[in-house]
């Protein structure tokens, strides 16, 4: 992989990380909520779903999901069913002690499974394997490189999205200051599920 290439594989995977997102979206709000150590868990687990799904699909899988519509379309409707529960949670939560393990609980297997029922995910991974890895006589060479990448900008969004909901914790307590984040929140990602209802 020559200079180019590695320069517009960065290019896409700080827009792509860094941009809002399912991900980002859960990891800023999870941190509002429950502090950025009950976050961490999520945080962790978005990459390791992540390079899983991009092993996958560099392993074929994501040409499956491409040629087989009605699995393209499960996979979008599971996505969006729970981004869409997770929002009617979140939207009710008003107080800081209501956001309890039962209501805003999203752990370390919700977070590795979630990447493998969002869209984004799937078509970042795809565009990865078609664009950097799969025809290349040095495939695994390619993957070796591109995986850590994608791997370390996985963390550092959620993380840095988890850090902003974190500081936000102390101030989103007084009044209803808490309620409007969590349905600002909640709107994105009903915003996101609107988008995935086109992709």
């Amino acid at each position: 992989m020559d200079w180019q290439e590695f320069t517009a594989l960065m290019v896409l995977a700080t827009a792509m990380s860094f941009s809002p997102g399912p991900n980002t979206t859960l990891s800023t709000a999870l941190a509002a909520n429950g502090g950025l150590k009950r976050a961490m868990r999520f945080i962790v687990a978005v990459p390791v779903g992540w390079t899983l799904l991009l092993v996958l699909c560099a392993a074929g899988i994501g040409s499956l999901v491409v040629a087989v519509p009605a699995l393209r379309l499960v996979i979008k409707a599971l996505g969006i069913a729970y981004l869409l529960w997770f929002a009617w949670k979140l939207s009710r939560s008003a107080t800081l002690g209501s956001a309890d393990e039962a209501q805003l609980s999203v752990g370390f297997v919700q977070g590795v499974m979630l990447q493998f029922i969002n869209i984004k995910a799937w078509l970042l991974a795809l565009t990865l394997v078609a664009g950097w890895i799969a025809g290349q006589p040095d495939a695994l060479g390619r993957f070796a490189i591109v995986a850590p990448v994608m791997l370390f900008y996985a963390f550092a969004s959620n993380l840095a999205y988890a850090v902003v909901g974190a500081v936000l914790r102390t101030w989103l307590t007084e009044g209803k200051r808490l309620l409007w984040f969590n349905r600002g929140m909640a709107a994105v990602l009903v915003l996101t599920a609107w988008w995935m209802v086109g992709v």
